[in-house]
């Protein structure tokens, strides 16, 4: 049986791969997506996500579907407050309609791109094993139920733990010394009011102790948080998250003395999920090896501090096209166009990332942050 040759083959079906492939098709490119999922419903995507005028919805302009986008917007998103230990309201900022982030479900995005793309574009229930080159700037991509592609152009879109970047790069993610709980309180209106009133209708952000909550209300009327703390990179695996009484247990006592409200977005939450916050180093680059690149996470994942994550991995996409379709029959120059500008983008991005992380989760967090909300960066 013969392998299938593609002249471009995007590993990853995120914002970011999609993103590429659907410009490279506004441009007349051809491309194929692997992903590992077996299909685009296999799971929630869960989360929202603040689309930034200056790269996520340059995306999507690129993509043809601002308008689009603009349809999916959650209205009265933008709103934020941030709240003290004890529960006091410190800064309040409504959502005016003005705002150049407005907030997207995850997954209505992430079907805005799938329904944009020909029928077959992405293939699921591939989960690539490993990558090789073939010469000449060939590749070959096999998977796990034993197939395998040929490419003559191989981007790696597929996240922190990539697959595709060992053939550019040996760095790997490490951890940023903050761990996250996930909850997600359901039909919040009706069944925990009080959550509900406290967070509002936008983004909502407690700090103190080098520790937080971090949270949103999304378009399905449900709640997500993320409980953050400055921890050792073993503590969640001393605590047994298949027990959920247990666990939350374990979780509210590293808030103890807090508000009782704002420990209700632990106490009463239907689900519980750990995950640990990696980052690749700041200013993470590689040398030009022909015929692969990389975008999003792969290139550049970082903590979710500075909200770019997702905003970059489509403008990444939605960059790599455009310099694709600027130099037909020349990728060499394509790459070298879009990796000399990804990089420096990358690099400040991370950069305050990282200090940003450092800000809410040091010692004067909650003071810091106040001073950013109501006199700017440059503020206490």
């Amino acid at each position: 049986m013969s392998t299938p040759h593609l002249p471009v083959a995007v590993i990853g079906g995120g914002l970011g791969g999609l993103t590429a492939a659907r410009v490279l098709h506004v441009n007349g490119i051809e491309s194929a997506i692997f992903d590992l999922e077996p299909g685009p419903q296999a799971r929630t995507q869960g989360g929202m996500l603040d689309i930034h005028e200056d790269n996520g919805q340059k995306a999507l302009r690129a993509a043809g579907l601002h308008d689009h986008f603009l349809k999916i917007v959650h209205e009265g998103g933008q709103a934020m407050r941030l709240l003290g230990p004890d529960g006091t309201v410190h800064v309040s900022i409504e959502d005016d309609g003005d705002g150049d982030r407005p907030e997207v479900d995850r997954g209505d995005l992430r079907d805005l791109l799938l329904n944009s793309l020909p029928d077959g574009t992405v293939h699921w229930g591939r989960k690539v094993t490993g990558a090789r080159p073939l010469g000449e700037g060939r590749h070959e991509v096999a998977f796990a139920d034993g197939s395998a592609v040929t490419t003559d152009l191989l981007i790696g879109a597929d996240g922190a733990w990539s697959r595709i970047r060992p053939l550019l790069s040996d760095a790997q993610p490490a951890y940023t010394g903050i761990s996250f709980v996930e909850t997600d309180l359901h039909e919040a209106d009706t069944r925990h009011p009080r959550s509900a009133a406290l967070i509002g209708g936008g983004f909502f952000i407690a700090l103190g102790d080098e520790r937080g909550f971090l949270a949103h209300r999304e378009t399905d009327g449900s709640l997500h948080v993320y409980a953050a703390l400055k921890a050792d990179e073993g503590w969640l695996d001393t605590v047994d998250f298949s027990d959920e009484a247990a666990a939350k247990a374990a979780v509210l006592a590293r808030f103890e003395g807090w508000d009782e409200g704002l420990r209700a977005l632990v106490a009463d939450a239907e689900t519980i999920t750990p995950r640990r916050i990696h980052a690749l180093p700041v200013g993470h680059r590689w040398d030009r090896v022909p015929g692969v690149t990389l975008l999003g996470d792969a290139a550049h994942v970082m903590s979710p501090f500075a909200g770019e994550g997702a905003n970059l991995a489509m403008y990444d996409g939605a960059e790599l096209a455009l310099a694709l379709a600027a130099h037909p029959g020349d990728t060499e120059a394509a790459l070298t166009a879009y990796e000399e500008a990804l990089f420096p983008r990358s690099e400040a991005c991370a950069a305050e990332s990282a200090a940003s992380l450092d800000s809410m989760f040091g010692t004067n967090g909650l003071e810091r942050m106040i001073g950013f909300f109501t006199t700017g960066p440059a503020g206490p």
